[in-house]
């Protein structure tokens, strides 16, 4: 068979994988003075950051103070945030937020100041948001002023396969330093070099790990499986967060109702008696209970008494505050036959972030030189055992500045990528059959969410645990065998994060924030992340 190469090296400053609001954050301080790529799986618009329905957390209120609303992200996280990074990350909101509104993302306003909403586990008004479609306003904002920028160069429909390191050098080194990513161009088939100084990695989450998911399709793991498999430690990956509130319906899947449905008033009801159930769980803080609490409540009552879905209600709020709050949704809910001004919404949980995964220092360095990263791909500190809500998109700011700042503060030590092998297609062929990646997808979907969901057991972990080590193997030999497609990296991808969320699980022995066990039901009194070495 002809040997078949990837395409011509194409060499940047700096390459960042992700066009969310960390990548692009990144980017956009980076192009000031150095040649930026930005690669993109799928659309440029298709990371979470246009999902992000909520909001900004950041303390803008004379009456809040940092410390309160670094108080609720450690409650939130359950003792396992690093206070380091949680007071890092919320003395640089804003910041964060002056250079958005400069980049004129539309906040909603009284009068002169920026309105603040409050959602769930803030103890104050802290959230600054654009009605309810805060994600694609600041998303749009980004991209408009990327595409502006000449020093940037955003290439859509690339799906990284791995990391390019020492050992892919015509020199070889058994080294660990990044020197870009190997790439699938999903138009032509072809796998790409993509080489540069340095590489930021902000590529999303693991969420489509799970079967039900709020996550965008494109969210699985591909960044934290590199990362790994290129030597890059992972910390709790067993932290899955899962949102109380996905629509539940069968024409529409994965549709969020924003935690500010909560914030502002929305009350959670047994569809069939009608009891405000919350109160059964968390008396004092109810409906804005942080989002592990209300999540496993939800759960509870659906496994408890046999029920699809429970009961989100807001319609003893007037319909004008209603569709002035959440336009979005109202819209959305009106063209499936609900009236949210009038009834209940049916919703059920649903994965909706990962709070671990590769470990990053606060100046968004990761283990291996040459590669830093920032946003849900990592685990800086900030989230601990659970995600407060609207800290998520905080993070991709003050690390996607904070990545920016460091490559430039040690650009002179920075060496220029040496000659790179090509991707070699020598001894493979194209696959005859497709269905095996659909089987497996389907497999490992169901199997995570039934065995390592809201509530685990240890037997439950040992099952996917064997499940993980059978299809491993046979997508590694399929994975060996034929060319790689955007379909074969994703399933090779969420196997592995997969299997890093069930080794983290099982290695944690208690119960705390997200990692719910009834085995270990208690919360330990030693506070340890749980790391995981390659």
């Amino acid at each position: 068979m002809a040997r078949r190469m990837g395409e011509t090296n194409m060499q940047y400053d700096v390459l960042v994988i992700g066009s969310g609001a960390a990548g692009l954050t990144a980017a956009l301080e980076l192009a000031e003075t150095k040649r930026v790529l930005v690669l993109a799986k799928g659309s440029l618009t298709g990371g979470s950051t246009a999902w992000a329905q909520g909001g900004i957390a950041a303390v803008l209120d004379a009456g809040d103070t940092f410390e309160n609303h670094v108080r609720d992200t450690m409650v939130a996280g359950a003792g396992l945030n690093d206070r380091e990074t949680v007071e890092f990350v919320i003395e640089g909101a804003p910041a964060s937020i002056d250079r958005l509104c400069e980049l004129g993302v539309p906040f909603n306003r009284d009068e002169d100041a920026l309105h603040l909403t409050r959602e769930g586990g803030h103890s104050h008004r802290r959230i600054v948001h654009v009605d309810d479609a805060t994600g694609w306003a600041v998303q749009d904002a980004l991209l408009k002023a990327a595409e502006a920028n000449s020093n940037i160069t955003m290439l859509g429909g690339r799906t990284c396969i791995d990391f390019i390191t020492d050992r892919h050098r015509e020199q070889f080194s058994a080294a660990g330093r990044v020197w870009g990513v190997y790439a699938l161009n999903e138009e032509t088939g072809r796998v790409e070099r993509h080489t540069a100084r340095a590489t930021v990695l902000a590529a999303g989450g693991a969420g489509r790990v799970y079967q039900f998911s709020t996550a965008p399709r494109g969210a699985t793991g591909d960044g934290i499986a590199m990362a790994w498999r290129a030597g890059a430690r992972v910390s709790n990956m067993e932290m899955m967060q899962f949102h109380p509130t996905c629509l539940y319906n069968l024409e529409v899947k994965n549709f969020l109702i924003t935690e500010a449905v909560r914030g502002e008033g929305g009350r959670l009801y047994h569809p069939e008696t009608g009891h405000r159930f919350m109160e059964d769980y968390d008396p004092e803080r109810m409906e804005l209970a942080p989002r592990d609490v209300v999540a496993r409540a939800i759960d509870d009552q659906i496994k408890r008494f046999g029920l699809d879905y429970v009961h989100l209600d807001i319609s003893h709020e007037s319909a004008d505050f209603i569709r002035s709050h959440f336009p979005t949704i109202d819209e959305k809910l009106s063209g499936l036959g609900i009236d949210m001004t009038s009834g209940p919404i049916p919703v059920v949980p649903a994965q909706h972030y990962t709070c671990g995964g590769v470990v990053v220092d606060l100046h968004a360095r990761t283990d291996l030189p040459g590669l830093w990263a920032a946003g849900e791909v990592t685990e800086s500190g900030l989230h601990g055992a659970n995600r407060l809500a609207s800290n998520s998109l905080l993070e991709c700011f003050v690390f996607g500045e904070a990545a920016a700042s460091d490559i430039l503060n040690r650009w002179d030590e920075l060496q220029e990528p040496p000659a790179i092998l090509p991707w070699d297609e020598s001894r493979v062929t194209d696959s005859d059959e497709e269905v095996v990646i659909k089987q497996n997808w389907t497999e490992i979907r169901r199997f995570m969410w039934n065995y390592v969901g809201i509530v685990r057991t240890t037997k439950r972990l040992e099952r996917a645990k064997n499940r993980i080590a059978l299809l491993k193997q046979e997508v590694e030999d399929y994975y060996g065998a034929f060319r790689v497609t955007t379909d074969l990296i994703e399933l090779r991808n969420l196997l592995q994060a997969a299997e890093l969320i069930v080794k983290s699980a099982l290695a944690r022995h208690e119960s705390r924030g997200l990692h719910y066990t009834l085995d270990y039901p208690e919360t330990g009194e030693l506070v340890k992340d749980t790391v995981l070495v390659p």
